[in-house]
């Protein structure tokens, strides 16, 4: 059975930095691209970043650009998103979701395996 979990949400304040982490079960993390989407109430799901199955290659959404890294370790089986330089319009419920289609990772159809999610709040 496949997981993927997603750790690290919370509460901050705007300018600060949160590190969220999706640990991942049941396949081959290391075949698979992994994306970071986020949800804000009353508005669509967007993409945020995404990173190829070997690591080499990153995607950003052009909002959080210099501000947010994704990362992963496949020793670990686990995806990162560090965010820094938080805004409030980050706000959201951020989702990790795994893929074995290695392009068009902007679009949330490609993934097929997604995580709960865990809430961000950024205070103004």
């Amino acid at each position: 059975q496949v997981q993927l979990v997603e750790s690290g949400g919370g509460l901050v304040q705007a300018g600060g930095s949160l590190r969220l982490a999706c640990a991942t079960s049941g396949l081959t993390f290391n075949l698979y691209a992994m994306g970071w989407f986020r949800q804000a109430p009353g508005k669509e799901r967007e993409f945020v970043a995404a990173i190829s199955w070997s690591g080499d290659r990153t995607y950003y959404v052009d909002s959080v650009k210099g501000r947010f890294t994704i990362s992963r370790d496949n020793a670990k089986n686990t995806v990162y998103l560090q965010m820094n330089s938080l805004k409030p319009e980050d706000t959201a419920v951020y989702c990790c979701a795994a893929t074995r289609v290695y392009s068009d990772l902007f679009n949330p159809w490609q993934y097929n395996y997604w995580g709960q999610g865990t809430q961000v709040t950024v205070s103004s």
